[in-house]
């Protein structure tokens, strides 16, 4: 498979331009989580501290965290893990508190299944594959690993099909699906979960959700397409390309190759899926033809697939000592507890 050539895929002024587009536009708190990742992975501490602190002024007297939907039950787990970040870095007692809060939301009063499965909004008492990034990698970061795992499992014996691809929705209550497609972005927020979970458990346990992770990608890549694009729908060709998918994919990819609990191919597995993604920009540093915020249900432009670009970006960077950019600091990796 060809790769774009070593060093980073973006320049520091495409960069800058992608990170500007994400920071102006309107953002959700699962964005406002991704946002935290990209920040902290610059090294930009004190926007950092500002995002979190305003996660925490926005937090609902639930424990949700920057969340300005209450519809949605938890998608401010994402946040959540930077704000307990930012915490133990600072010492700041009332981040402490507040990150104490989205756990308790998480592990004992949002909604969910009897065997204790999280519904991904207040209401319907439906699961979803998103809820997999949301909620997974921040219990484990948290030191609640038994807990990351059950919602893995919960979510798994629901929502994975037999030919190892993701469907969005269950609808608990039917006891059926309730959207069985295989979406694109859908499998890439599974891929992204799991790829920010491996290195957060034992040894053990973190190499079952690499071996995982490595059938997805490769169940996802084989609907690759001869330009180098993922469908809308992974497994609908009349399906439109989804750079969002693309981008998502690349960042699970290069993690585990940069990490080393995948085969240092998926590195160049990850660089390739990249180019897609890149190749969307327009003129202002936007992401285009992903699904559009905030319905999903039409090509355009998403906070989330603007930060998705750049947390893979960041992980296609070299690390010092390879011979390629030593003038570069090292890429970061997926934070762990401590």
């Amino acid at each position: 498979m060809e790769c774009p050539p070593a060093g980073p895929v973006l320049d520091d002024g495409t960069r800058r331009r992608v990170l500007g587009a994400l920071l102006v536009c309107q953002r959700h708190s699962w964005d406002q989580g991704l946002t935290a990742a990209v920040l902290d992975g610059d090294g930009e501490d004190s926007a950092l501290r500002a995002l979190v602190g305003d996660a925490v002024a926005r937090q609902l007297p639930d424990g949700r965290l920057a969340e300005l939907d209450p519809a949605c039950s938890v998608n401010g787990g994402i946040v959540g893990e930077y704000v307990d970040l930012v915490a133990r870095r600072t010492g700041d007692a009332a981040l402490t508190a507040a990150a104490a809060r989205q756990r308790a939301w998480l592990l004992r009063s949002a909604p969910r299944a009897a065997d204790g499965t999280l519904f991904h909004l207040v209401g319907p008492r439906e699961v979803w594959a998103d809820t997999v990034c949301t909620v997974v990698p921040p219990l484990a970061a948290a030191g609640h690993g038994d807990a990351a795992l059950a919602q893995l499992d919960g979510h798994r014996s629901r929502l994975r099909r037999p030919d190892g691809l993701w469907r969005a929705r269950w609808d608990e209550d039917a006891g059926r699906p309730a959207d069985d497609r295989a979406w694109g972005t859908g499998n890439g927020w599974v891929a992204a979960g799991l790829a920010r979970t491996v290195g957060r458990l034992p040894a053990a346990s973190g190499a079952a959700l690499a071996a995982e992770l490595r059938a997805l990608l490769d169940g996802c890549l084989a609907h690759r397409r001869p330009d180098g694009t993922l469908g809308d729908v992974l497994d609908d060709d009349a399906s439109r390309a989804d750079p969002a998918a693309a981008a998502t994919l690349s960042y699970a990819a290069l993690t585990g190759a940069g990490e080393g609990w995948l085969p240092a191919p998926y590195g160049a597995v990850g660089r390739a899926l990249l180019v897609p993604a890149v190749a969307s920009l327009d003129g202002l540093g936007r992401v285009s033809g992903a699904p559009a915020a905030p319905r999903f249900d039409r090509p355009g432009h998403s906070p989330e697939a603007q930060a998705l670009l750049l947390l893979a970006d960041a992980a296609a960077r070299p690390l010092p000592g390879d011979g390629l950019t030593p003038d570069r600091r090292p890429r970061p990796r997926s934070p762990r507890r401590g």
